[in-house]
């Protein structure tokens, strides 16, 4: 069981900012995420895609963006719990009980939801083979690259993450890769360099065919793909990546009693408080009258909600504002030395 001031579901930029926020007036926060690493939608749609609307920085991608609010944060020593889901919700008197689906157990004043468009889920092969051998030999996303070294590799997808991916593990292992159409959608560098590898016999394009059937027992032995016009091949491999995307939820969140509109949580403007006491939602996730989705009004969101966690977590002090330009106590906080 871990006790916290505040727990932040959804580790994408409004939740790291959040982090951030609740700091630097002496709050402290656990993160959960769906998602094995940091930055959201950042880090899953447009890792490399230029952003150009966040304040003071002209341009920068969205890993850029997720490392910076990483290290941004670094002084607060906040718990990342990643790869989880926040399933079951209960209040005890004035604490908010939350447990994960790895059944983990919060105790917290405050929640802030900042899912972003709701939790990330991988779109899967449409067979059952492909749940057998779920991580053991057909993933969804790639947490050691070394894993795979050596190793022959069917990749599906037509997008960036397919690419990228087959680009990168070209280098050490045969890679076949295969698209349900003839055309990829991936950047024009990207269709490049995916091309040269094939000339160069790097890698093996199979288009336009789509997964067929799954052989093997214990351990992957081959597959078969098949074309619109059932075309079938056979190809020997030791595992299978999919990169088809993602498919985005409320998940359990939906269920909370929460007041929605069109799938979006309806807030108040004052300090992104929903209608339930101690649960604030920012971001994408969140909507009110005159709302534009963009990182930096996250940003706003979640110094608001931030300011109403306070007043939950410490109900016997008052909240002083303080600029971090003077205040000795934040500049405590952040470890920085005295002048």
């Amino acid at each position: 069981m871990i006790t916290t001031d505040v727990l932040i579901i959804g580790a994408g930029p409004t939740g790291l900012f959040a982090v951030q926020q609740l700091g630097l007036i002496g709050l402290k926060a656990e993160v959960v995420d769906n998602l094995d690493k940091v930055g959201g939608q950042c880090s899953e749609l447009y890792p490399d895609k230029p952003i150009y609307d966040i304040p003071a920085i002209p341009e920068c991608t969205g890993e850029t963006l997720t490392k910076k609010l990483v290290k941004q944060i670094e002084p607060f020593n906040t718990n990342f719990h990643l790869g989880e889901r926040v399933e079951q919700l209960a209040k005890k008197e004035t604490k908010w009980i939350i447990t994960t689906n790895k059944k983990k157990v919060f105790i917290a004043s405050s929640i802030i939801i900042a899912g972003g468009v709701g939790s990330f889920e991988s779109r899967k092969f449409p067979l059952k083979e492909a749940e057998k051998f779920e991580n053991n030999g057909v993933f969804y996303s790639i947490k050691d690259k070394k894993y795979f070294d050596k190793k022959k590799i069917c990749i599906f997808g037509g997008g960036d993450s397919a690419l990228d991916w087959s680009i990168e593990l070209s280098k050490n292992s045969k890679i076949v890769l295969v698209h349900r159409r003839l055309e990829f959608r991936g950047t024009p560098r990207n269709i490049e360099i995916i091309k040269k590898l094939e000339k160069n016999g790097k890698i093996q394009i199979e288009t336009p065919y789509q997964i067929n059937s799954i052989e093997g027992d214990d351990k992957i032995k081959a597959i078969t793909i098949k074309d619109d016009e059932g075309k079938i091949k056979k190809i020997d491999t030791d595992y299978i990546l999919g990169f088809f995307g993602l498919i985005m939820k409320l998940g359990p969140i939906a269920e909370w009693g929460l007041n929605l509109d069109k799938k979006h949580i309806t807030v108040s403007t004052e300090n992104l408080q929903t209608d339930k006491e101690g649960i604030f939602a920012i971001g994408d996730i969140c909507t009110y009258p005159g709302k534009i989705k963009l990182i930096l009004s996250g940003f706003h969101e979640a110094a608001l909600a931030a300011r109403g966690c306070f007043r939950l977590a410490r109900p016997n002090e008052i909240y002083r504002h303080e600029f971090t330009t003077t205040s000795k106590t934040i500049h405590e906080r952040l470890g920085k030395k005295k002048s």
